[in-house]
């Protein structure tokens, strides 16, 4: 599932960045290449995915804003060919551990409903011995 348009990462990094990073032919074209975007964004979304499948139910119908954030900063990551500067790795690095959060329970999204049902345990359970003191037995000590 894709969490990010093409036009969010436009709106977000510019379209002369985006034009930057996916213009990558034999001659240069001045145009954004749209299959180098879709290809980053395809693997942003099955990235997240893998982090979100064993806590919500996929495909997610709405995405939360939280989730296109953090593909937008991943999938900006991955547009870069070579090393990213150090801001976007930063980035990229916070936006994984949140991911991590969210796949442990940390941070929840706001999606209603599709957090998995309990392991079947209903809480705590104790055992208990005999109380070898009762109020009935105790009479005349207190």
């Amino acid at each position: 599932m894709s969490y990010c348009t093409l036009d969010q990462l436009t709106e977000r990094f510019g379209e002369r960045a985006l034009t930057d990073l996916t213009d990558r032919g034999d001659e240069a074209t001045g145009e954004v290449d749209s299959d180098v975007i879709d290809r980053a964004i395809a693997d942003t979304g099955a990235l997240i995915d893998g982090y979100l499948k064993g806590r919500y139910a996929l495909p997610i119908v709405a995405t939360p804003p939280l989730l296109t954030d953090l593909a937008l900063t991943v999938a900006f990551y991955k547009l870069h060919p070579h090393v990213a500067p150090e801001k976007v790795r930063k980035d990229y690095e916070d936006a994984m551990r949140t991911l991590r959060e969210i796949s442990t329970g940390a941070v929840r999204l706001d999606v209603a409903g599709v957090e998995p049902a309990a392991s079947g345990s209903s809480g705590v359970k104790t055992n208990d011995r005999p109380r070898d003191m009762t109020p009935d037995n105790m009479k005349g000590y207190v």
